[in-house]
């Protein structure tokens, strides 16, 4: 995700689920005074569900007025990367790919970085709580 999408990150802590929320939201929690949404991406793109573990994050993460977080496994820290070095994201590859800004390949397949459009993200999250 681009840094200027980061707020912070955050340790995983205590959240209050939400009844009849979308599955993909975990719940919310308390962060400096105001109530932060926190969204399970693996779930919101159907490839599993985010196990909440001593070392899991929460990226707090914004776009415009919105601020959510999302359960992040680990974070490994920040990575310089030339605009030039991002290419497009796969077509047609599953549905998570309209979710990204671009790929950055790595020298092997398992240090390709995919960048996360977080604006489109929680645009379409709300869409989707919006139409349950």
């Amino acid at each position: 995700m681009p840094s200027e999408n980061v707020l912070e990150v955050l340790r995983a802590g205590l959240m209050t689920p939400l009844p009849r929320s979308p599955s993909f939201l975990l719940g919310v929690t308390g962060h400096r005074g105001e109530v932060l949404p926190v969204l399970d991406l693996l779930r919101f793109l159907a490839k599993g569900e985010a196990r909440i573990m001593p070392r899991t994050r929460i990226f707090v993460g914004i776009s415009g007025n919105y601020v959510a977080g999302v359960v992040a496994d680990t974070v490994l820290g920040l990575r310089r990367i030339l605009v030039s070095d991002i290419l497009p994201p796969p077509v047609g590859a599953d549905a998570a790919t309209e979710h990204l800004l671009g790929v950055v390949q790595g020298p092997t397949a398992e240090e390709t970085i995919n960048l996360l459009n977080f604006s489109k993200l929680l645009q379409t999250a709300r869409q989707r709580a919006v139409a349950r």
